[in-house]
């Protein structure tokens, strides 16, 4: 590829120089787009191992489609599927799998960037800025560093995981194939992803009542799910005074959003037969806790999602939209963009100017930015669930928006609807699990202009002011 340089020399002699030009398509790329790009690459590259004869249990192909949902579902940490992980898939396959979840978990352009210092290359501004977009981090200072920190104290937390969860796995399924089973549902749970190998889509369903299953893969959930800035503050600062609003705002939404799921799934829940009606006092107690900390984008189960009453359903859905914090391992709208949207209306009923949290004020684009995920996230869902009933008809309602949510959230969770989708069907939700993963506002602005090209169409001036008539 070429570029040409014009030389004017007085009126009429032009020098024309042929140039080379080394940009790629890469190159040209926002960050945004390279994310998207570089996700869907792995999707496909893991479809394709997934296909393969060695990946399934039968030693046989496997259709891409399902290969391509099982994919999609691990690269975007969801945990849908529409072939039982446990019993369709070789070790092979769920070794495939599993390392899907950890790229798409803890990100490639971490793994990229641990290659990068191991391998002696420079890290360049550019690599800087896809960094910081892959973490949704706002500052270029110290994104190399912070990089290394998500590197290894993912694997440390995971590693610490899977050693207790051995305790009870090894002498159940015995040394090899316990440490498996450990290592594959540590990954799962801190990547949020509802993966599981138990088979038969059993989940964690016959460790209901069991407390070191339960706040084991429960703390990894939490962990994952509160982003890695977070977990820097927590364990760098400390104190919650010190810690950046940030956290505060993330700690404090995470904490009310699972005090109010476990308070309301053991009302709603404590005589219902299908579910904990026959559990005892502390079974009921841990699968209430599991149950409120799952649908925060986890997507593994202890109970038979099935057999939920409508108002645990109805919960579960609110808590899946919301789903977990910016720069974790979760989807959904994020707990800050909800934070800053109940305090935008709190403000705006109580009459105050400015929208204030932790003494601190949260500035116009925040709100607007909070604002447009919520909408374009609800826009998204709508439509979603309108294809999924133009292509699954005679499949309940509530079924198919719990189907939705769960996968734009990348939850995971289901109502039995996953394995029974068409064609049509299987290609809405991984759409779904894709922007879900990415994110709405993501999505939009790469495929939006730029605000410094629009500064540029516009010009430094502001339009006339007009009024609507609101509510």
């Amino acid at each position: 590829m070429y570029d040409y340089k014009i030389y004017i020399y007085g009126d009429y002699c032009v020098k024309i120089k042929k140039i080379r030009n080394n940009k790629n398509f890469l190159t040209q790329r926002s960050p945004t787009e390279v994310l998207i790009i570089g996700f869907a690459v792995l999707i496909f590259f893991g479809a394709f191992l997934l296909t393969l004869p060695i990946s399934s249990r039968s030693g046989e192909w496997t259709s891409f489609i399902n290969a391509f949902f099982t994919a999609t579902s691990s690269v975007c940490v969801t945990g849908l599927v529409v072939v039982d992980t446990g019993t369709y898939w070789s070790v092979f396959g769920q070794i495939a799998i599993i390392c899907l979840v950890e790229v798409g978990g803890v990100g490639f352009m971490s793994f990229a960037t641990m290659f990068f210092v191991m391998a002696g290359k420079r890290i360049t501004i550019k690599d800087r800025i896809l960094i910081q977009s892959s973490v949704n981090m706002d500052s270029l200072s110290g994104i190399v560093k912070f990089a290394k920190y998500i590197f290894f104290s993912s694997f440390i937390i995971q590693g610490i995981g899977a050693v207790l969860l051995a305790i009870v796995f090894i002498p159940e399924f015995g040394l090899l194939t316990g440490i498996g089973y450990s290592v594959f549902h540590s990954v799962a749970s801190f990547c949020n992803a509802g993966f599981d190998i138990m088979g038969n889509y059993s989940s964690l369903t016959r460790y209901v009542d069991n407390y070191l299953v339960n706040f084991v893969i429960c703390a990894l959930i939490i962990i994952g799910g509160l982003g890695f800035a977070v977990t820097s503050d927590l364990f760098y600062v400390r104190k919650f005074k010190k810690m950046s609003m940030h956290s505060k705002l993330v700690l404090t939404i995470t904490g009310i959003l699972l005090v109010i799921g476990f308070v309301f799934f053991f009302i709603f829940e404590f005589n219902n037969p299908k579910t904990m009606g026959n559990l005892s006092w502390h079974g009921k107690f841990l699968a209430s806790l599991f149950q409120a900390i799952t649908p925060r984008t986890a997507g593994f189960n202890t109970v038979d999602t099935a057999g939920l009453t409508i108002p645990s359903i109805f919960l579960t859905m609110l808590l899946m939209f919301v789903g977990a914090s910016p720069g974790s391992t979760g989807g959904g709208i994020k707990t800050t963009t909800m934070g800053i949207i109940v305090l935008t209306v709190a403000s705006v009923l109580q009459g105050k100017k400015d929208v204030v949290a932790f003494k601190r004020t949260i500035l116009g684009p925040l709100i607007r930015r909070a604002i447009s995920i919520f909408v374009i996230a609800a826009g998204l869902v709508i439509f979603m669930i309108f294809v999924l009933l133009c292509t699954e008809p005679g499949v309940a309602f509530e079924s198919v928006v719990f189907e939705v949510l769960s996968a734009f959230g990348t939850v995971g969770l289901t109502m039995g609807l996953t394995p029974h989708l068409s064609v049509g069907g299987k290609i809405a939700i991984s759409l779904t699990m894709f922007i879900g993963r990415l994110g709405p506002l993501t999505i939009a602005y790469a495929i939006a202009r730029s605000e410094k090209h629009l500064r540029e169409n516009v010009g430094n001036f502001t339009l006339p002011e007009g009024n609507v008539m609101i509510g």
